[in-house]
């Protein structure tokens, strides 16, 4: 049966690359495979004899011994389990989306648009991979690239030329996130897990992580991609702005900025305090929507919408909702995975088979090439159960440089595919940018840069 299950997977991964050449949209085989993934579970419940309880992160290998009632009743908890992780993920995803998309409705990306006045591709190339890297450290590396990209759409008007940026922002982004302790769920997990501390994440991977951003950059910008000036539209049809577009932009950024702070005070979930910045955002969205500003620079569409709805209601119509159903598929199907125990076992295999290239690590003896192995791994498969399985393998103790190995190599991994990072997958539905595309032109920036930062670290760990 996990034979069968791992075969559904696949079939449904392959789906989702070849999504332009089958012209099916991605997220119908990221929820069929989920559904069909637990539907196969549920029936063969019997015929395991492992399971992989997320909760404790430990493998129950006595899981065969248990009673069929018992076993449903254990992976019902584990299907909501994963159900809630999941929707902590959507939900603070879609407090930032709506936050976004309430600045937008304001201008409020404007005011940022109007600081950048160079026009050179590889200036603004520059200028956005370090946003990137520094933003997604403050307010984490999803919601970094939801807001550079916002941007970008306003700024660069021709998408051919857009989906580079685009393609650098996610591998900024994901390094920007490895060497915060709130830039990536990954390492916000070992950091929540007691394995790394705030100030040795940063002593450790802050210049990695530098270095897997600076060299993709560096080499992007000798690209013909990025040789010349941008294009200007100026042809009278630029909107004016609301009077109130600054306010908005420096109060919804402020908000979305808040969450780690009310994470840190609260010790709540990240989505309680993103749905408090969506609050208090909304309550100004709404005071300064009933005063007048002017509609001529709208479509009558958009002026319709205006003109009839709240703020609120016309940015939640405008999020990307297949987006947020191709997140929901794409974990839930990869928790089915990992239920099996079928990723710790994975991880297992490469502990145990891959020869000890490299400096081992303290007492463990665990090969860097394993650890760089579960990074190119991240990139195929969600990075989360991955860094949730080594919870379980390694029992080093809290900061030993395994663990920010592991960060790094999780946090950075994701890179090489689009859809193997948050980040990735939230451009990938902002701008549609096809998976085969990013292979051939963002996936080698990305490998590099994920090597180059691995080769740093290395040198760093011996220093510290």
């Amino acid at each position: 049966m996990e034979t069968v299950i791992i075969l559904v997977f696949v079939l449904g991964y392959l789906a989702i690359t070849l999504e332009h050449n089958i012209k099916i949209d991605k997220l119908i085989p990221a929820l069929v495979m989920m559904a069909i993934s637990w539907a196969l579970i549920s029936l063969g419940i019997d015929n395991f004899t492992q399971w992989f309880d997320s909760a404790t992160h430990n493998l129950m290998d006595n899981f065969g011994l248990l009673g069929h009632e018992e076993k449903m009743h254990m992976m019902e908890e584990t299907l909501l389990h994963h159900l809630g992780k999941t929707s902590e993920i959507l939900v603070f995803l879609l407090g930032a989306m709506t936050i976004v998309e309430i600045i937008d409705y304001f201008d409020g990306f404007s005011t940022i648009k109007s600081f950048i006045k160079t026009k050179s591709k590889r200036k603004i190339l520059w200028i956005f991979g370090f946003l990137a890297f520094f933003l997604s450290a403050i307010i984490d590396n999803l919601t970094a690239t939801i807001v550079l990209i916002s941007i970008l759409q306003k700024l660069i008007h021709d998408r051919d030329v857009r989906i580079w940026y685009a393609g650098l922002i996610i591998i900024a982004a994901n390094a920007g996130g490895a060497w915060s302790p709130i830039g990536d769920v990954t390492t916000t997990m070992l950091w929540i897990g007691k394995k790394v501390t705030t100030g040795h994440l940063f002593v450790y991977l802050f210049l990695p992580s530098l270095v897997c951003m600076l060299v993709p950059t560096f080499i992007a910008s000798l690209l013909p991609a990025f040789k010349g000036k941008i294009e200007s539209e100026e042809d009278g049809n630029d909107k004016p702005k609301s009077k109130y577009s600054a306010i908005m932009l420096y109060l919804g950024l402020g908000g979305i900025v808040s969450v780690p702070i009310f994470k840190t005070v609260t010790h709540l979930p990240p989505y309680v305090g993103m749905m408090l910045a969506l609050g208090v955002v909304a309550i100004f969205a709404e005071i300064y929507s009933n005063t007048k500003f002017s509609m001529s620079s709208h479509d009558s569409v958009e002026s319709d919408a205006h003109s009839h709805h709240s703020p609120v209601h016309y940015s939640l119509s405008k999020i990307e909702l297949p987006s947020i159903l191709f997140f929901l598929g794409i974990l839930m199907a990869v928790a089915a995975l990992e239920s099996l125990g079928i990723l710790f076992g994975f991880a297992g295999t490469l502990q145990d088979t891959m020869p000890m290239l490299g400096t081992e690590l303290h007492h463990g003896g665990v090969s860097d090439l394993v650890v760089l192995l579960l990074g190119v791994g991240s990139a195929v498969i969600d990075n989360v159960p991955l860094v949730a399985a080594s919870l379980g393998m390694f029992t080093e103790p809290i900061d030993n440089e395994l663990w920010h190995f592991i960060a790094y190599s999780a946090g950075t991994g994701g890179s090489m595919l689009i859809i193997g990072s948050a980040a990735g997958v939230v451009a990938m539905g902002m701008e549609k940018i096809d998976f085969f595309w990013y292979i051939k032109k963002i996936s080698w920036l990305a490998l590099l840069g994920f090597l180059a930062g691995a080769i740093v670290f290395m040198f760093t760990r011996t220093i510290f």
